[in-house]
Formats: C-alpha cells, sequence, structure tokens
C-alpha cells in the first residue's frame, strides 16, 4: 500500500466530472487500497478518487474512521437514487485542509453504486453516512461542498484560501 497526494482545490480535477469505471480488476483494487490508506493517515471519513488526482467516478469512507470494518465501503459509480429530510452540520474536506462549514444535506440518502467485483447494490442510511455519501458522491460529479455553501460563506472561504495561498501554506 502507498500514500498518494491529495489534490487541493482550486485544482481543476475537482470541478469535472469523473468518468465511469469500467475495469474490475487488479488495479482498481491496488487504487482503492491505496485511497483507504491515504484517508485514515489524513485522517478523513471519505475520499474520492479525483482528490487523489484520478479521474474515476468512486470513492472510500468509513464514518467509524477505522474502528469498524463493516464501516469500510468502497462505492463505484455512485448514483443518487433517493434523498429525503434535512440536516445542517459541520462539513470538511481533505481538497480543503482546515476549513469546516456548515453545509445542509439530506438526512437520508439511498445510493447505488458497484462493489470492487462489479456487483451492484444500494446502501441506504441516514445521518454521518448520508452526509458522506452524498458529499463523495458530488466529487464524482465534479462538486465541490463549496459549491453547496451561502454565496457569502463561499466567498469567505475562497478569501481564507487565497490568505493561505499568499503566504506559502496552501499548494
Amino acid at each position: 500500500m502507498a500514500l498518494m497526494e491529495v489534490v487541493k482545490w482550486p485544482n481543476p480535477i475537482l470541478d469535472a466530472p469523473g468518468d465511469p469505471v469500467t475495469e474490475f480488476g487488479d488495479g482498481l483494487k491496488k487504487l482503492v487500497s491505496n485511497m483507504f490508506e491515504t484517508m485514515y493517515s489524513a485522517p478523513g471519513v471519505g475520499l474520492a478518487a479525483a482528490q487523489v488526482g484520478v479521474s474515476k467516478r468512486l470513492f472510500v469512507m468509513d464514518c467509524s474512521g477505522g474502528k469498524d470494518p463493516d464501516q469500510r465501503i468502497v462505492m463505484i459509480n455512485p448514483e443518487v437514487i433517493h434523498v429525503e429530510g434535512e440536516q445542517n452540520g459541520e462539513e470538511g474536506c481533505l481538497s480543503f485542509p482546515g476549513i469546516f462549514t456548515p453545509v445542509e444535506r439530506s438526512l437520508r440518502a439511498v445510493v447505488r453504486a458497484h462493489d470492487i467485483n462489479g456487483n451492484e447494490f444500494e446502501l441506504d442510511d441516514t445521518e454521518l453516512t448520508a452526509r458522506c455519501m452524498l458529499h463523495e458522491t458530488d466529487h464524482c460529479d465534479g462538486i465541490v461542498f463549496l459549491d453547496k455553501m451561502s454565496p457569502i460563506k463561499r466567498e469567505l472561504v475562497k478569501r481564507k484560501i487565497r490568505k493561505l495561498q499568499k503566504a506559502g501554506k496552501w499548494s
């Protein structure tokens, strides 16, 4: 396993939809394994392929932070098929290190995807798991959590990033 470099915004790969995954082989398994390793070391609870510079529609997540092996989930070619309710909570993103802001998301989400072997499945969950699935599926669609903020909040975050860039603390 190898750690991968997490791409920071405004890298253009984060604003472009990923390509569908069509090959389910050893290369994909290695990518997924490296993505889990990178996510845990960051640390984070979700990581999309675009965030490690790979323009593919897939992400890994583990809302237990590595404490519960059953929470290790890979979603390949994810598609949100149902959402309901709403929740508002702090959200962060590994491509926006140190930035946490309230983001409104659906309370419940049903996402259809493929597993590492290409088998289709659906995950129906709520709260943090729903938030994570929606955030990471957004990455697959070229949407970052900045796009989900109010215009005022978005401008404040962009200003903060520009200051960090000028100080050489964001690259």
